[in-house]
């Protein structure tokens, strides 16, 4: 197997690659990660299941549509394949362990901010418009007037996590955000044994709670303090995408729901790109799908979190 990576390696980069060395590292909570060296140059491997090449043409697709934002810094994806039984993505390798001194952090916000302002992917030239809008309930020749110039979602679906994220192009945020992130999730969790009697409530509130027409941005998707670094150089990283066009607080309200990130990040955004008026309102409804995968992932207390913010929601 790992003749055939190093060769695909060579191939991509015009450099020839041989494996002197190779040690595991993280991959995360569900892929197997291994630094791979030559004498001169290193990699970064993931594998999973061949069945997951998926997972990994997405995020490759993911970090280099974020790479071209030429804002924060991200591994660069090199290439994703199979060999047998196993599925790879190849990614530059960084040096983390940075101090993550004030500075560092402040520039993570802005430089995040950044990326969150240049303009995002839309819909593949390919798609027909024109069925997005009938889904929604018109025709192209009622709509032709107020045809949306802009979508939330992306061109493939992707992963948070193991779980599968539906990103069908949608032209109304509260729309996306009801269909494809919380009631997804509540269907999984439905599945599952989970319980929400104020599940219908809450769904029928979100256009309401999300009238605020956010400007679409190319979003992380998954960032929470395991998928942010800062290099050795001082650099700030983020990694391990779930990426799609959204909402950028979505990004934001992420940060803060395991412990939050240092105050001095979110000083660096808020330099580039003030939070809008009720953005605390509505983080928390964001971080209801991130818990809510929780509960379908892992089981556990977090059924009797993800109540509870229902019920913090609704007030």
């Amino acid at each position: 197997m790992w003749t055939e990576i190093a060769a695909h390696i060579s191939q991509i980069t015009g450099k020839t690659f041989d494996i002197k060395n190779r040690r595991s590292v993280s991959g995360g909570c569900i892929n197997q990660g291994y630094a791979v060296s030559s004498d001169t140059d290193t990699y970064f491997v993931k594998l999973n299941r061949a069945s997951q090449v998926e997972m990994f043409e997405a995020e490759a697709l993911g970090l280099k549509q974020m790479l071209e934002t030429q804002t924060i810094r991200v591994p660069k994806p090199i290439g994703v394949g199979t060999v047998g039984d196993s599925a790879y993505i190849v990614m530059e390798w960084l040096e983390f362990g940075g101090s993550g001194k004030t500075q560092d952090w402040e520039e993570m916000g802005r430089k995040l901010a950044q990326m969150h302002q240049a303009k995002p992917p839309q819909p593949n030239a390919e798609l027909n418009v024109g069925k997005l809008l009938a889904k929604r309930g018109e025709s192209p020749v009622e709509s032709s007037k107020n045809q949306p110039s802009t979508f939330f979602g992306w061109d493939l679906n992707n992963t948070i996590g193991s779980t599968p994220q539906i990103n069908t192009w949608t032209s109304d945020w509260a729309a996306f955000f009801t269909e494809h992130r919380l009631g997804y999730q509540f269907t999984l969790a439905q599945r599952r044994g989970g319980q929400f009697s104020q599940q219908e409530r809450l769904l029928a509130l979100v256009p309401r709670l999300l009238k605020h027409q956010p400007q679409p941005s190319l979003v992380h998707g998954d960032l929470w303090g395991g998928n942010a670094a800062i290099t050795k150089l001082g650099e700030p990283v983020i990694l391990d995408p779930a990426t799609y066009v959204g909402d950028r607080e979505v990004d934001i309200a992420m940060t803060e729901l395991f412990g939050g990130f240092p105050a001095a990040f979110y000083r660096g955004y808020n330099q580039v790109w003030p939070l809008d008026d009720g953005y605390t309102q509505r983080k928390t409804l964001y971080n209801l799908y991130h818990i809510l995968n929780h509960f379908n992932l892992f089981g556990g207390g977090y059924s009797s979190q993800a109540n509870r913010m229902i019920e913090q929601i609704l007030g």
